[in-house]
């Protein structure tokens, strides 16, 4: 298994090199064809009957912003990303427009959205609902959007559906890393914690990548802190983990180490659901 398509998401009001350029790399390593998406919509105005005119014109006017911000973006990404990158700007709600596009891509790229442009998910990708519906790897970016080197990986592992496709999802950069960790957290049944390590190991193990295991004792913290900590402590600069989480009420409510793992942005993280 290797990625053959990177697909990198780029927010409307942000930089668009820092982010381009880590999926630049990321795609030059596996070889791979490299896309770039960037969407967003126009608010809807609420108003009276009498002012539809008026909200109508008020959407025309935000659609052609838009539209002029996405050629923007297209003559950069022309000239940062290399030959052969493909860029779609749609006007359109970005999670959408981003989750149906998946269906071209072994990877998505996405980030940290800069602090100070708030959560308007007319502008920015809803990540709960991307990472929960894409159906594709999630690599999150750190804030710096450093360059992943992926030498040192830990894998957060829960016996559960989704960690076991994150571990698949992830083959491609276990099996370049130096060091990888398949790391738990268990409180109650560390016998069938330490099985499942075993065999989790011994799985990476025939696919050429060579892993050990190791059963956390959690501290008075939640477990997304202690596999920090742990990622921390052996200098991984990817974390990869099943994402887990429901719909409530129109928002993803993310468990505990998912939510923990999303608000580490000193690290890259790789989701699978």
């Amino acid at each position: 298994m290797s990625y053959r398509s990177v697909l990198v998401q780029i927010d409307i009001d942000g930089a668009l090199e820092p982010r381009l350029r880590f999926a630049r790399e990321i795609a030059r390593r596996f070889d791979a064809a490299l896309i770039g998406l960037c969407a967003a919509q126009p608010h809807t105005p609420v108003a009276p009957m009498h002012g539809a005119i008026i909200s109508g014109e008020m959407i025309r006017r935000e659609t052609d912003e838009i539209q002029a911000s996405l050629d923007e973006i297209a003559r950069g990404f022309s000239d940062l990303a290399g030959e052969g990158a493909t860029f779609i700007g749609q006007v359109g709600d970005p999670t959408r427009c981003l989750t149906e596009l998946a269906r071209q891509a072994d990877l998505i790229v996405t980030g940290p959205r800069d602090e100070h442009l708030g959560r308007d998910y007319n502008r920015a990708v809803d990540l709960g609902s991307l990472i929960l519906s894409a159906g594709r790897p999630i690599l999150m970016a750190t804030r710096s959007h450093a360059a992943l080197k992926g030498d040192r990986v830990l894998v957060a592992w829960k016996d559960t559906r989704e960690a076991r496709r994150a571990v698949v999802d992830a083959l491609p950069f276990l099996k370049t890393a130096h060091e990888v960790l398949v790391a738990t957290v268990e409180e109650d049944d560390r016998a069938h914690a330490r099985e499942s390590l075993a065999d989790v190991v011994a799985f990476l193990a025939r696919h050429g990548v060579t892993a050990r295991s190791q059963c956390l004792v959690p501290a008075d913290e939640e477990f997304g802190d202690t596999l920090s900590t742990a990622a921390f402590e052996m200098g991984a600069d990817l974390v990869v983990s099943g994402g887990y989480g429901h719909s409530r009420l129109r928002e993803w409510a993310f468990g505990g180490v998912t939510r923990r793992l999303i608000e580490a942005s000193s690290t890259n993280r790789l989701f699978s659901n």
